[in-house]
């Protein structure tokens, strides 16, 4: 992977965790600074400890959650923990239950009690992830013996990294309400030129979005593409492998092969493979008359109609997916095929409709021609 791909596929590097890429990077992000500041207006940090690129995308995204979280308390944790480490030097160790004390003591949106279980597991999930990432480290014990009795203790101890996990601003925040609030933020002081905050959004959202679809919101950005398309395609091509489309309504960025930018489509899952035959059979729809194109590429469906091209696929392709999806009922397989087209961008439900982004039509896959499909057991 070039030093580019790598900062903005991974969150941070640390060099405890990996020294020799920290000092790698740390040589080459030179030859990249000025494409981060003027193309993405995105700042590198750079500390004895860590690399870090301040990535903020250029509108909120599906994706852009923490996919180990399932429930908004664990977002409420780990700010907690956040705020708790902030008064703790680098090195310095911690027993749980220090913790747990000073969240009780300090959430106001509800009464933790820790005897019960739920809370416990939701405490839990969020320490597993700040040792992943690396804000934290274990130095005795095991957080499973919390998840058995809120008496369980382990020791652990701050790596410092976590004063450079959130953003820091330029203004106070606690009056924001939205999400759009904090992306306003991102462009103050820029009012006078549009251009460079059109510029920054296009190269944003070519690199960290599926795509760029034409619509009321992006008919700028859209335009900037398609007039300055080969000197962006230029520009990118200097430092990652890939290839700018740009179709009527729809602009992508193809990676290489070798190239990561993080999770991308199609990943090496059964899941996304699934994702690819659905979409070869509404083409083929297509093709047949079955659904029609409208000038704008965004085609409506009923959700009846995305679950009958669901359950043929299933039926049609099933005997040769793992057991998981094979044994999944009918309405299993549907809900988790549309939520993860859903997370990908490649649709969005509204109400009772399922809208179909042009994205669908860029990727298909089918089996073999000696394929044996048939109905598969539910």
């Amino acid at each position: 992977m070039k030093p580019l791909e790598i900062l903005l596929s991974k969150r941070w590097i640390l060099k405890d965790r990996e020294k020799e890429l920290y000092y790698q990077l740390k040589d080459e992000i030179g030859k990249s600074r000025d494409f981060l500041t003027e193309k993405l207006g995105y700042q590198a940090i750079i500390t004895p400890n860590l690399i870090k690129l301040e990535k903020i995308p250029a509108y909120a995204q599906n994706w852009m959650g923490i996919q180990d979280f399932s429930d908004h308390l664990e977002y409420i944790f780990l700010c907690m923990i956040l705020m708790f480490l902030e008064d703790r030097d680098a090195r310095e160790q911690f027993v749980l239950s220090m913790l747990t004390e000073y969240i009780q003591a300090n959430i106001k949106e509800e009464q933790i009690d820790w005897t019960i279980y739920s809370y416990r597991r939701h405490l839990v999930k969020v320490m597993k992830y700040c040792v992943k990432i690396g804000i934290l480290e274990i130095d005795d014990g095991s957080e499973d013996s919390f998840i058995k009795s809120d008496e369980g203790e382990v020791l652990y101890q701050n790596t410092g990294a976590s004063r450079y996990f959130m953003k820091n601003f330029s203004r106070d925040i606690s009056d924001y309400q939205s999400q759009e609030d904090f992306l306003k933020e991102e462009w103050i002081g820029m009012n006078e030129d549009r251009g460079i905050i059109r510029r920054q959004r296009v190269y944003r959202s070519l690199l960290m979005s599926p795509g760029i679809y034409l619509n009321d919101d992006t008919e700028e950005d859209f335009a900037y593409v398609r007039h300055y398309r080969g000197m962006i395609e230029e520009e990118l091509n200097r430092f990652f492998d890939c290839e700018l489309q740009v179709h009527k309504t729809s602009a992508f960025l193809i990676m290489g092969e070798d190239s990561n930018l993080g999770r991308s489509f199609p990943e090496g899952n059964t899941l996304s493979d699934i994702v690819l035959l659905w979409c070869n059979l509404f083409r083929q729809k297509i093709a047949d008359g079955s659904i029609e194109v409208p000038a704008g590429e965004d085609i409506v469906i009923s959700r009846q109609q995305f679950l009958t091209i669901s359950e043929e696929c299933k039926r049609q392709y099933g005997s040769g997916w793992i057991k998981t999806y094979r044994e999944m009922t009918m309405g299993e397989f549907c809900k988790k095929l549309k939520e993860y087209m859903i997370f990908m961008e490649m649709i969005m439900e509204k109400y009772d409709q399922i809208i179909v982004y042009p994205i669908v039509g860029k990727v298909a896959g089918c089996y073999p021609k000696d394929f044996k499909g048939g109905e598969t057991n539910e």
